[in-house]
Order: C-alpha cells, then structure tokens, then sequence
C-alpha cells in the first residue's frame, strides 16, 4: 500500500500538529501544509491547555511536550474583581504558553520530521484530486466548509457580545475576570498570564455598550487605550498592546458531517467553542490527537474518518454547551451585579455547570465555606437542605418531586398506584411532593388514564393521599397541579403512542384557536365566551376541592401546551377578540383563571404557576416573552414561577444538554424578584447544590431520578454524610441512613503469589 499524501489547509496548532502526528507516525507520507499568513504571524497572544490536553500530547509526541513545558506559565488561582472587592478561589490548575512559541514549537517540530511547510501560500484549488487526506484547518471562516457546506451543513450562530484580544507587558498573578460597570454598560475583562512578562488580556462587552462607549466609531487603537483607563487598577495603569487586533463578534459553529470523501474538517473549521472556558486550542489539538490515532486504527480511510467523527463529536458538543452556558451567562452579566459578592463569585467559577459546588469543594474547601456561610447554610448543611418559606408553608429543603403524569386512573379517580408512588416519594425526603396534572374536568383530560378534581369522589380519594403523606411523612408537603389539556387531550397513554389520538372514544377538545397539534391530531374547537366562563369555574371548583383534600400548595398548569399555555403562545392563540394578539391579551384568560383560582384557594397556602418559558420554535414565545408572563403572574399573586419550557408545538427544536432549562428560571428569578423553581435534566445533589448556591433559582424539581430512586434525596444526604436538619428519615428506615458498605471489611486480604 502506498504512503498517504496528506494536504493540511492552515498553519494554526491543530493543523501542525496533525501534520507532525502523521509524519511522526509513518516517516513514508508526504505531507505538506498551506498557511496564508507568515511564519511569525499570529492574532491572539497566551494559550490555556487542561492537564487531559497536555497528557496526549505528551503520549503523542514527547518531544513537541517537552518543548512546551520548558514554557508553560503555571498557576492555581482565580480572582473574580467585582466593585473593587476581590475574591482569590485557588486549586484550579492552568498552564499557558504564548501562542507565536508554540506555534515555533510546532513549526520546529514539523520540520524536522520532514512536513513541507509553504508559507504566505494560498492552499491550490482541487488538493481532493491529487491528495489522499485533506485535512481542513482553516479556522472559523474555513473556505472548505463553505465550498462544501451542502455536505458539512455548517450551523453558525452569532451573540451577542463584542470582544478584541488584547495583551499586558506584565503576568497577572492568577486568571483574572473582573467587572467595570460604566456610563455606557458593564465590561468585562478576561485576562491571564502567558509569559513570565505577558498576560492575555479580553475586553467584551454587550453590542449595545460597545456601541454606547463610541468604539464602533474609532479606531481599535483608540478603543484599545480607553479600554485601559477603565481597567487601569487590573491593568497597574499600564497600557493595553495590540497585534492587528481587532472588535469581533463570536460565532458558534456546528456541523453536521465533518468529512466529505477524502476532505475532514479539523478545529474551528469543525466547531468553535467560547474562549471564556478556554477551549478553542485545546479542542484542534485534541482533534489532531484523535484523528492521527483513527488514521492509525482502522485500515480504511473511509472507516477512519468515521471513527474520528463519532469519537470527537460527543466530546465537542459536551465542549459546546458548556461554552455555551459560558457565553450566555457574561451575555446576562447585568443579571447578577446585585448578588452578594461571594454568591456572584460563585456563580461565575460554576456558569458552565463543569465546576460545580463539590468540585469547587475539593479545589477550596476555605473559599466555599464562605460562600455557604454568606447564603446562610448552618455549618455543614449542603445548599440543599436549607429551608424555604412560601406565605404560610416552610419547606424543609429545596428539593421538589416535579409533576409526573402516571396515566393510571379510572374516571379520573387516583387509586393504590398513586397513594404508593406518591407515598413512596414522600417517605423519600423531598421537601415539596408534586402531583401530576390533576384535570378539572372529563374532557380536560389529556388520556384516559389521567386523575381529576371534578367530584366528591376523586377529593377523597386524593384525601386518603394527602392524609397518608401528613401522617407518615410529617414536615413533607404535598402540591397539587391542576391543568386542562386543551388541544392535546383525547390521546393514547403515554407508552401506547404520546400524543396519538384514542383508536376510539374520543372526546372533542378544545383549544384559543382551531390548530391541531399534529396532523394526526383532533383539529380542537376554538373556546367560545361562554365556555371560557365555563372552564374558569371548573377550575376554582378543583381548586376548592383541592383544598378540602388537604393539599399544601397549588400550582396552575401554563406549560406544554396544554389549555392555559394554548393562550399564552402565538403560535397556538391566533384569536382576533380580546383574548389574543399581543403578549398581554393572549395572558388575559390565563390570570382570570389564576385569579379565580386565588380567591378560592386558602389565602395562606402557597400557588405556583408553571410556564414553557420559550417555545423553542421560530415566532413562539421568547426568553423576553417568559419574564413579562412571570412578571403578570407575580402581580397577580403567584408565589413562585415553575420554570420548564417546550412541548407547545409538535415542531419545536429544543436544545438539549444537562440543566438545559435552568438559565431561563435564572433570568425570571434576577430580572422579576420573583422566586423560581428550576426542572430540566437536573440529576445530581451536586446540580442541586451548585444551583442553589449559585443563587440560579430557588427550588430544584427532579422528575425521572424520582423515577429511578424515590428516596433520592435520603440518599443524596447520606451520600453527603449529612444528617441534620432537612432531613427526615422514617423511623422504619432509620437503620438504612447511612451508607451500606460494598463488601466485608474483616475478610482475608489475598496472596501475592509469584509466577502466575
């Protein structure tokens, strides 16, 4: 078999070094790399590599590692500036080296194994004819991935923020992020050391305040200096210095495919990551790693490529959303200025959920103590575990068994299932035990299967629960969700098809406006006047049922879709009367309800409302949208906003990832004042805890490990070996309180034996 020949389009870090894997690993290939730019041109200044980066690439080429290490730049701590009071959290870890020395380290490098690099030289059209591999390096703006976007099917996603890269002729003694709130808008500086005289150093700023401080309308040198008037106390007064530096805008780029027959994509050509958690490098360079291993694993191109693929794309988009969560929150820096300094200190170490209140504990226990001392956690009490008080309910942790739909009644009457697995959770020791969405009616029902408030019969049957739940499980509350399901009733139980209509028996639906949800959907009859008055009676006669059950808190269902929800989002309420068009008609039947409710509803017992807080699809309700219906409701007497999101239209693109919805109760929570309980993919008492402290939300709602553990929360106090307030073992289960040892600790330890 022939040696490859190999083209590399760019001359940045990933692109050298896997040009110096591939010739490193088989001397035969003829590999050659295209730069546009000089040998000594470069445009940014320090670069930040994890410890996991540095050990492949010392397993990959000890001699490209030792290199690097003889420059690294070292240090342990971060300092978070904010209203002129720093806060030092250490433990952290981070090597840098100037970006023109390693790409001197990798230039050396390639030469010496014997790469062709060709300088100031334009890659030549047509390399895929007379290449075997071309490796795509060419940076966010990649003319590959242009050329070939209907294969690759590049995503580029603009923010909003501006930045310019910027250096510092002295080392800043840690990372350093600090604030400046100005005339024109709070700024933020980003900056750390790479040189033993050198720090990077990153201005950003919304658009709208890079636009108010006039920098759209001079020079960046301009720009550059009155940047370091407004840090000069970071900065000891000294200038800023650029390199053709200039104001820019980041952009998330995503791929769908990363190769096109001999032709991959490598670096930002593949993908950009946010430089606040320090990953553009890092992830070329570990691409160049994996795809010189795949190169060598699998006997055909082909194949090789697809394996380099599905083992990068994983990793990256784990990358991303962590960058993402990174860049949104300095998007919404505005948010959280108020916070108490530690809390805001906190809060900025865990924005990209990959340090998180645990990892923060191991790294400084001295600096979390404090924060927890500030938020007021009682000596050694997780975040979790601290009360909360709503009107006249005080929950005794932060933890909430989310609404669940079980699909198990009969004619709406909740049996032995729901007294055991709503029993069972409560014996589990969250502070607050949801039900599912309780119906107000036959034909608000969304299957068959689903409990109702509409008779005497159903209130003592939920009765027998509430009872159980007082009695058994004293300090655990007990909240009922009442909801109508609009559009998305008459439907099949959840595991016989969701949201497929009955195969028989159907009942109409109704809905704002005649809209099926789906084309296989019922096309619901859109709700007269009268039969809104109708509806909102049915719910103040669950709600006052609801209280004669004995249930502690009330939220309204205004999520998913569903009746309530119907009317709030554009795309289900198209309604021309008083009850649709602007955001603040399409709330109007909403808070009649809620209000409606509220008069009935026991005046010292908490209510919620749960709302989709976007639609997650083009021309739906918005984050903006979210915190004037939070704010409505608020006004109107809601204790606390639910805060979920999606499941309104069949069609929605939904962004998936770990604690994917709780930025969205995190900005309710900062711009309304309102308190907010936060659901989505939250499945670990470290999220819970990291949440909490963070000051991201009040309350945290757990569904599917609820599911998986009904004593989820005793056993994230055990895990923790907490045992104090907070938590409330059954006196049955006291025994089982603390850990269980995995195996006999008294056993015989075995032999060493030789030869074998």
């Amino acid at each position: 078999m022939n040696p490859l020949r190999v083209a590399v389009i760019g001359g940045g870090p990933g692109g050298l070094h896997a040009a110096a894997l591939l010739k490193r690993l088989d001397p035969a290939r003829e590999i050659t790399v295209w730069e546009r730019n000089a040998p000594d041109d470069t445009f940014g200044f320090g670069v930040v590599l994890s410890d996991e980066t540095l050990g492949g690439i010392e397993h990959a080429d000890p001699v490209v590692f030792a290199a690097m290490q003889s420059d690294f730049v070292r240090w342990d701590d971060i300092d978070i500036v904010h209203r002129g009071v720093r806060h030092t959290s250490g433990g952290h870890g981070f090597a840098a080296l100037g970006r023109r020395r390693l790409l001197e380290i990798l230039h050396d490098r390639c030469r010496a194994l014997g790469v062709d690099l060709r300088f100031r030289t334009e890659a030549p059209v047509g390399l895929a004819e007379t290449h075997d591999l071309v490796i795509a390096a060419d940076g966010v703006n990649s003319t590959t991935r242009g050329t070939h976007a209907h294969v690759f099917r590049p995503h580029v996603t603009p923010h909003h923020c501006r930045y310019i890269w910027l250096a510092a002729d002295f080392p800043f003694e840690a990372f350093r992020f600090e604030i400046a709130e100005t005339e024109h808008g709070v700024m933020q500086l980003h900056g750390y050391p790479y040189a033993p005289d050198a720090s990077t150093v990153i201005i950003e700023m919304r658009e709208e305040v890079w636009r108010a401080a006039g920098f759209d309308e001079v020079p960046a040198r301009e720009s550059t200096e009155s940047c370091a008037k407004i840090f000069a106390d970071a900065l000891r007064g000294r200038p800023l210095r650029s390199n053709n530096s200039a104001w820019t805008t980041f952009r998330t780029v995503v791929n769908e495919r990363w190769s096109h027959g001999s032709t991959v994509l490598l670096g930002d050509a593949a993908h950009t990551a946010h430089f606040s958690i320090g990953s553009g490098t890092k992830l070329a360079v570990e691409d160049a790693l994996a795809l010189a291993a795949c190169l060598e694993e699998h006997p055909s191109l082909e194949r090789a490529l697809a394996a380099y693929e599905a083992e990068r794309k994983p990793v990256v988009a784990s990358t991303q959303r962590a960058a993402r969560a990174s860049l949104e929150w300095f998007e919404n820096l505005g948010l959280h200025l108020d916070q108490p300094p530690r809390q805001f200190a906190f809060n900025l170490l865990t924005r990209s959920r990959r340090v998180t209140h645990d990892n923060l504990r191991l790294r400084d226990a001295r600096f979390t103590d404090s924060v927890e001392r500030e938020f007021g956690c009682p000596p050694g009490t997780p975040p979790m575990f601290t009360p909360f008080r709503m009107r006249g309910l005080t929950l005794r942790n932060r933890v909430v068994v989310s609404p669940m739909d079980m699909y198990s009644a009969t004619d709406g009457v909740p049996g032995d299932f729901h007294l055991v697995h709503l029993g069972a959770r409560a014996l589990g020791g969250a502070g607050l035990v949801m039900t599912e969405m309780v119906c107000v009616s036959p034909e608000g029902r969304i299957t068959p299967g689903c409990t109702g408030l509409w008779n005497g019969r159903q209130t003592e049957a939920w009765k027998r629960i509430t009872n159980f739940v007082h009695e058994r499980s004293p300090g655990t509350a007990i909240g009922v969700q009442l909801g109508h399901s609009g559009r998305k009733g008459s439907t099949r139980l959840m595991w016989e098809g969701i949201d497929e209509p009955l195969p028989e028996g159907n009942w109409p639906v109704v809905a704002p406006s005649p809209l099926p949800y789906k084309p296989s959907s019922q096309t619901p009859r859109e709700l007269s006047r009268a039969q809104l008055t109708d509806i909102r009676l049915q719910f103040t006669q669950a709600a006052w049922r609801a209280a004669r059950a004995g249930f502690d808190l009330l939220e309204l269902h205004c999520a998913h879709g569903y009746l309530l929800s119907g009317f709030l989002s554009p795309l289900t309420n198209r309604r021309t009367d008083a009850y649709g068009g602007s955001l603040a008609r399409r709330l109007r039947f909403p808070l009649e309800v809620f209000a409606a409710v509220r008069e009935v509803w026991p005046q010292e017992r908490p209510m919620t409302v749960r709302v989709s807080a976007t639609d997650w699809a083009e021309g739906g309700n918005t984050a903006e949208d979210a915190v004037g219906i939070a704010r409505a409701f608020a006004a109107h007497g809601a204790d606390a906003i639910d805060v979920s999101t999606g499941q309104v239209v069949a069609e929605e693109q939904p962004e998936y990832g770990r604690s994917y919805q709780t930025p969205y109760a995190d900005r309710i929570r900062h711009e309304t004042g309102v308190p907010v309980i936060a659901v989505g993919a939250i499945s670990s008492w470290d999220d819970v805890n990291s949440l909490i402290l963070a000051g991201r939300t009040d309350l945290c709602a757990l569904a599917r490990p609820h599911l998986y553990d009904p004593h989820w929360t005793l056993h994230a106090a055990a895990e923790q070996g907490y045992d104090g307030p907070g938590v409330v073992w059954p006196d049955p289960y006291r025994a089982g309180s603390r850990r269980p040892q995995t195996g006999r600790t008294d056993a015989p330890k075995p032999r060493l034996t030789l030869g074998t």
